[in-house]
């Protein structure tokens, strides 16, 4: 057995440098060692990640309900982690209502249940009513990341900024998507203030800035403590350099119809989602932030996937009308999805947290606000649930819930789980039954 650290820190513990402050994973040192004390428990993390235009449902949704259920082909990818998550159907989200449209309401009604106006109005999300009780309780509120939006978008006559926002922190306040991995970089790891871009090209490394007082600390503490520090110092420094290669590089060529992004972005999508991705992951394991929302890609998105040898748009696809080559098409692109997000919870499940891993202190919703993108179905919707919620999930199942059952009452059920009780979201019925 290990020795306890010598050191006692604050969970908000930080090391500082020039320009830049860097938080501490989880340590023993964080633990109390008074006599009799309850060890601190790690904190519940939440994040909701969202994937547009549908999914094709039969080859989804598990024909048993239980454990004892076998993957269909859509889930394959996360085999290795069926015992993390739990397939919940017959999820509904609200379908059309008086001002009409497909996509755009979709979007705006997966975390609000509240059915969006053409003026843009729509209600508080449920990473929102969360980041207002808690997130005074870490660096940043929430964090709300995604790819970049490309070509054109089918916005249904709404206002656009509909398909690309799942955070709410009003009915008129739309939290803007983050899709600069350098952003969201320098949000976690930044002074707070915009970076001068000679300094920052200048300069080696954020890590460099801080080396001494990392020196400092591994003095101090547990053997344990010293492989975490050392570990996670490795991930940030492997994302730093991911993020400087990806902007050394010369940008893809942009279509005709859209300007050149600010920022220098991987050409494909999975390093895309993967870098966003392990910046979630630094986000929690330093406790940043607890709320996190991450668009794989906008609603009505019309990314094409030539990487796959995918021949045609995502959303045309998604209308295939029963066309046996479509339908193989668009079943590669969201293949490719759930692929990548098997590699978000291998890097969640990858970092040892108290007793047990990240992802066991997290709940990560995947999922869509159309089941059959074809037909524009609300009814029944995609949904996972990864993580054990700090002990308050018991994952590894499918569990089938009445047709038309409220997403929003999965909601209410995470939003208790993160010591935010909430008695009405939307369209909720009251909490999701039978998590636990």
């Amino acid at each position: 057995m290990n020795m306890l650290s010598t050191a006692s820190l604050s969970r908000r513990a930080v090391l500082r440098g020039l320009g830049a402050t860097i938080a501490l994973p989880w340590l023993e040192a964080m633990t109390p060692r008074a006599f009799g004390a309850e060890p601190a428990k790690p904190p519940v993390r939440m994040a909701f990640v969202y994937v547009p235009n549908g999914i094709q449902m039969k080859h989804w949704t598990p024909a048993k309900e239980g454990r004892d259920y076998e993957l269909p082909d859509l889930l394959q990818p996360l085999a290795k982690f069926r015992d993390d998550f739990s397939v919940l159907s017959g999820l509904a989200a609200l379908q059309g209502g008086h001002d009409g449209g497909n996509h755009a309401p979709a979007m705006g009604t997966y975390l609000t249940g509240v059915q969006p106006h053409r003026d843009g109005r729509c209600g508080v999300s449920a990473d929102q009513i969360a980041a207002a009780k808690i997130g005074h309780l870490t660096r940043l509120p929430s964090l709300q990341i995604g790819t970049q939006r490309t070509g054109k978008f089918f916005c249904d006559g709404f206002p656009c900024t509909l398909t690309a926002t799942l955070s709410w922190a009003s009915a008129t306040q739309p939290l803007p998507t983050e899709t600069s991995p350098r952003a969201v970089f320098d949000r976690l790891f930044g002074n707070g203030t915009a970076p001068d871009r000679k300094k920052a090209d200048a300069r080696r490394s954020i890590l460099d800035t801080v080396g001494d007082e990392a020196a400092s600390l591994s003095g101090k503490v547990s053997r344990d403590d010293r492989h975490k520090i050392d570990e996670y110092l490795s991930s940030v420094r492997d994302v730093e350099g991911r993020i400087q290669r990806a902007e050394r590089m010369p940008p893809p060529k942009p279509p005709a119809d859209m300007s050149r992004p600010a920022d220098k972005l991987p050409d494909e999508f999975a390093p895309y989602v993967r870098l966003l991705a392990d910046l979630m992951v630094l986000a929690f394991q330093t406790d940043s932030t607890r709320l996190c929302t991450f668009l794989f890609d906008s609603e009505g998105s019309v990314r094409s996937y030539p990487e796959l040898g995918v021949k045609g748009l995502h959303h045309d696809l998604s209308h295939h009308g029963g066309k046996a080559d479509m339908v193989e098409q668009i079943l590669k692109i969201e293949r490719h999805q759930a692929t990548q997000f098997a590699y978000l919870l291998e890097k969640l499940k990858a970092v040892k947290e108290g007793d047990g891993t990240l992802l066991d202190n997290c709940m990560i919703a995947y999922g869509c606000a159309l089941g059959d993108g074809n037909a524009h179905d609300h009814k029944d919707l995609p949904i996972l649930l990864a993580g054990r919620g700090g002990g308050t999930l018991k994952p590894g199942r499918h569990v089938r819930y009445p047709t038309n059952t409220p997403l929003t009452n999965l909601w209410l059920s995470l939003l208790d789980r993160t010591g935010v009780p909430t008695a009405r979201l939307g369209d909720s019925t009251g909490p999701l039954k039978g998590l636990d």
